[in-house]
Protein backbone atom coordinates (compact mmCIF):
# COMPACT_ATOMS: atom_id res chain seq x y z
CA UNK A 1 0.00 0.00 0.00
CA UNK A 2 1.32 3.48 -0.74
CA UNK A 3 2.05 6.13 1.72
CA UNK A 4 -0.63 8.50 1.61
CA UNK A 5 0.79 12.18 0.63
CA UNK A 6 1.17 14.98 2.69
CA UNK A 7 -1.89 16.97 1.38
CA UNK A 8 -3.87 13.60 1.82
CA UNK A 9 -3.25 13.63 5.47
CA UNK A 10 -4.09 17.08 6.11
CA UNK A 11 -7.46 16.26 4.60
CA UNK A 12 -7.65 13.37 6.51
CA UNK A 13 -7.06 15.10 10.15
CA UNK A 14 -9.54 17.83 8.62
CA UNK A 15 -12.33 15.35 7.58
CA UNK A 16 -12.22 13.39 10.42
CA UNK A 17 -11.56 16.68 13.45
CA UNK A 18 -13.61 19.26 14.19
CA UNK A 19 -11.30 22.94 14.91
CA UNK A 20 -12.64 23.81 18.54
CA UNK A 21 -11.42 26.33 21.44
CA UNK A 22 -8.70 24.74 23.45
CA UNK A 23 -9.95 25.29 27.25
CA UNK A 24 -8.32 27.64 29.38
CA UNK A 25 -6.28 29.04 26.15
CA UNK A 26 -7.55 31.76 24.70
CA UNK A 27 -7.69 32.03 21.37
CA UNK A 28 -6.51 28.83 20.30
CA UNK A 29 -8.07 25.91 18.39
CA UNK A 30 -7.07 22.85 17.68
CA UNK A 31 -8.61 20.15 15.28
CA UNK A 32 -9.86 17.41 17.76
CA UNK A 33 -11.75 14.22 17.92
CA UNK A 34 -14.43 13.07 20.23
CA UNK A 35 -13.91 9.22 20.45
CA UNK A 36 -10.07 8.33 20.56
CA UNK A 37 -10.75 4.56 19.30
CA UNK A 38 -12.70 5.96 16.79
CA UNK A 39 -9.50 8.00 15.55
CA UNK A 40 -7.23 5.41 16.37
CA UNK A 41 -9.01 2.52 13.96
CA UNK A 42 -9.32 5.48 11.07
CA UNK A 43 -5.99 6.49 11.22
CA UNK A 44 -4.67 2.83 11.33
CA UNK A 45 -6.40 2.38 7.86
CA UNK A 46 -5.46 5.86 6.86
CA UNK A 47 -1.83 4.56 7.29
CA UNK A 48 -2.13 1.30 6.04
CA UNK A 49 -0.99 0.24 9.90
CA UNK A 50 -2.39 -2.90 11.89
CA UNK A 51 -1.00 -1.20 14.88
CA UNK A 52 -1.21 2.53 14.21
CA UNK A 53 0.88 5.23 17.32
CA UNK A 54 -2.07 6.28 19.66
CA UNK A 55 -3.51 9.55 18.22
CA UNK A 56 -1.86 11.87 20.51
CA UNK A 57 -2.28 14.40 17.66
CA UNK A 58 -6.32 14.13 17.93
CA UNK A 59 -6.34 15.62 21.23
CA UNK A 60 -4.61 18.68 23.85
CA UNK A 61 -3.11 16.54 26.48
CA UNK A 62 -3.04 17.38 29.89
CA UNK A 63 0.48 17.98 29.84
CA UNK A 64 1.15 19.89 27.00
CA UNK A 65 -1.96 22.12 28.72
CA UNK A 66 0.15 23.17 31.52
CA UNK A 67 2.79 23.56 29.40
CA UNK A 68 0.67 26.29 27.07
CA UNK A 69 -0.79 27.65 30.06
CA UNK A 70 2.59 28.31 31.75
CA UNK A 71 3.92 30.21 28.63
CA UNK A 72 0.86 32.35 28.08
CA UNK A 73 1.81 33.08 32.49
CA UNK A 74 5.27 33.56 31.52
CA UNK A 75 6.00 34.53 27.88
CA UNK A 76 9.18 35.77 28.20
CA UNK A 77 10.47 32.08 28.22
CA UNK A 78 9.69 31.80 24.58
CA UNK A 79 10.01 35.62 22.73
CA UNK A 80 12.05 35.62 20.46
CA UNK A 81 13.82 32.92 20.79
CA UNK A 82 14.15 29.53 18.87
CA UNK A 83 12.10 26.86 19.88
CA UNK A 84 11.91 23.06 19.52
CA UNK A 85 8.39 20.68 20.65
CA UNK A 86 9.40 17.39 20.71
CA UNK A 87 6.74 14.33 20.56
CA UNK A 88 4.25 17.48 19.56
CA UNK A 89 1.34 15.48 19.02
CA UNK A 90 -1.52 18.26 17.54
CA UNK A 91 1.28 20.83 17.75
CA UNK A 92 -0.14 22.92 21.04
CA UNK A 93 2.95 23.78 22.16
CA UNK A 94 4.85 24.55 18.86
CA UNK A 95 1.43 27.20 18.25
CA UNK A 96 1.45 28.96 21.79
CA UNK A 97 5.01 29.29 21.63
CA UNK A 98 4.88 30.99 18.36
CA UNK A 99 1.73 32.44 19.39
CA UNK A 100 3.75 34.44 22.22
CA UNK A 101 6.71 35.82 20.02
CA UNK A 102 8.96 32.66 19.83
CA UNK A 103 11.62 33.60 17.05
CA UNK A 104 11.29 30.33 14.98
CA UNK A 105 9.10 27.07 16.04
CA UNK A 106 10.02 23.94 14.96
CA UNK A 107 8.00 20.57 15.93
CA UNK A 108 8.96 17.05 16.14
CA UNK A 109 7.07 13.79 16.25
CA UNK A 110 7.47 9.81 14.85
CA UNK A 111 3.68 9.67 13.52
CA UNK A 112 3.20 11.08 10.35
CA UNK A 113 -0.22 12.31 11.11
CA UNK A 114 1.04 14.37 13.87
CA UNK A 115 2.59 16.25 10.85
CA UNK A 116 -0.47 17.24 9.50
CA UNK A 117 -2.57 18.05 12.35
CA UNK A 118 0.31 20.59 12.87
CA UNK A 119 -0.05 21.87 9.41
CA UNK A 120 -3.93 22.04 9.97
CA UNK A 121 -3.63 23.12 13.45
CA UNK A 122 -1.09 26.00 12.76
CA UNK A 123 -2.83 27.48 9.98
CA UNK A 124 -5.77 27.34 11.86
CA UNK A 125 -4.02 30.07 14.60
CA UNK A 126 -2.50 32.05 11.95
CA UNK A 127 1.28 30.68 12.46
CA UNK A 128 3.81 28.93 10.81
CA UNK A 129 5.59 25.99 12.49
CA UNK A 130 7.97 23.70 10.93
CA UNK A 131 7.80 20.38 10.98
CA UNK A 132 10.23 16.75 11.12
CA UNK A 133 9.25 13.40 10.98
CA UNK A 134 11.57 11.56 13.39
CA UNK A 135 12.45 10.07 16.49
CA UNK A 136 14.64 13.00 18.18
CA UNK A 137 16.22 10.81 20.62
CA UNK A 138 17.93 9.23 17.53
CA UNK A 139 20.28 12.15 17.27
CA UNK A 140 21.95 14.56 19.62
CA UNK A 141 20.25 18.01 20.51
CA UNK A 142 19.70 20.30 17.56
CA UNK A 143 21.23 24.14 18.37
CA UNK A 144 17.48 25.78 19.85
CA UNK A 145 17.16 28.31 23.01
CA UNK A 146 14.35 26.53 24.29
CA UNK A 147 12.85 22.83 23.77
CA UNK A 148 9.29 22.16 25.28
CA UNK A 149 8.02 18.08 25.85
CA UNK A 150 4.70 17.77 26.82
CA UNK A 151 2.99 14.44 28.50
CA UNK A 152 6.64 12.20 27.23
CA UNK A 153 6.22 9.77 30.12
CA UNK A 154 3.80 7.26 29.62
CA UNK A 155 5.73 4.86 28.40
CA UNK A 156 8.76 3.18 30.39
CA UNK A 157 10.74 2.64 27.54
CA UNK A 158 9.96 6.25 25.57
CA UNK A 159 10.58 8.38 29.08
CA UNK A 160 13.86 7.11 29.75
CA UNK A 161 15.46 7.57 26.13
CA UNK A 162 13.11 11.09 26.48
CA UNK A 163 14.18 12.06 29.69
CA UNK A 164 18.06 11.10 28.89
CA UNK A 165 17.77 13.44 25.60
CA UNK A 166 16.76 16.17 27.12
CA UNK A 167 19.10 16.12 30.13
CA UNK A 168 21.55 16.00 27.22
CA UNK A 169 19.93 19.49 25.54
CA UNK A 170 20.09 21.15 29.10
CA UNK A 171 23.90 20.38 29.67
CA UNK A 172 24.21 21.71 26.08
CA UNK A 173 22.87 25.11 27.52
CA UNK A 174 19.70 24.65 26.36
CA UNK A 175 16.28 25.78 28.52
CA UNK A 176 14.17 22.51 28.50
CA UNK A 177 10.62 22.69 29.78
CA UNK A 178 8.45 19.64 30.70
CA UNK A 179 4.63 19.54 31.37
CA UNK A 180 3.39 16.14 32.81
CA UNK A 181 0.28 15.17 34.82
CA UNK A 182 1.88 12.96 37.12
CA UNK A 183 2.26 9.68 34.92
CA UNK A 184 4.00 6.28 35.73
CA UNK A 185 7.35 6.95 34.25
CA UNK A 186 7.78 11.14 35.60
CA UNK A 187 11.58 10.60 36.73
CA UNK A 188 12.08 12.17 40.56
CA UNK A 189 13.83 15.15 41.22
CA UNK A 190 12.49 17.65 38.53
CA UNK A 191 12.42 21.42 39.33
CA UNK A 192 8.88 22.05 39.53
CA UNK A 193 7.55 25.34 38.61
CA UNK A 194 3.92 25.65 38.32
CA UNK A 195 0.68 23.24 38.35
CA UNK A 196 -2.30 23.89 36.52
CA UNK A 197 -5.73 22.14 37.14
CA UNK A 198 -6.64 21.03 33.40
CA UNK A 199 -9.41 20.72 31.44
CA UNK A 200 -9.35 17.15 29.38
CA UNK A 201 -11.61 14.51 28.97
CA UNK A 202 -12.79 10.96 29.72
CA UNK A 203 -11.66 9.80 26.67
CA UNK A 204 -8.15 10.54 27.91
CA UNK A 205 -7.97 10.46 31.45
CA UNK A 206 -9.75 9.29 34.78
CA UNK A 207 -11.87 12.71 34.77
CA UNK A 208 -12.70 15.56 33.33
CA UNK A 209 -10.06 17.64 34.91
CA UNK A 210 -6.63 17.11 36.39
CA UNK A 211 -3.75 18.55 38.10
CA UNK A 212 -0.98 18.73 35.57
CA UNK A 213 2.68 20.14 36.56
CA UNK A 214 5.45 22.06 34.62
CA UNK A 215 9.04 21.59 35.36
CA UNK A 216 12.52 22.57 34.37
CA UNK A 217 15.42 20.41 33.73
CA UNK A 218 18.74 21.71 34.93
CA UNK A 219 21.75 20.94 32.86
Amino acid sequence: MAKPSPANLRAFVRRHARLAPVAGLPGIRLFQVDDVTVAWRLAGSELGQADPPLPFWAFAWAGGLALSRYLFDHPGEVAGLRVLDVACGSGLCAITAMLLGASSVHAADIDPLSGAAVAVNARANGVRVGFSLADVTAADPPSCDLVLAGDVCYEEAMAGRMLDWLRRAARGGTRVLVGDPGRRYLPPGLELLATYRVQTSHELEAGETRDSAVYVIRG
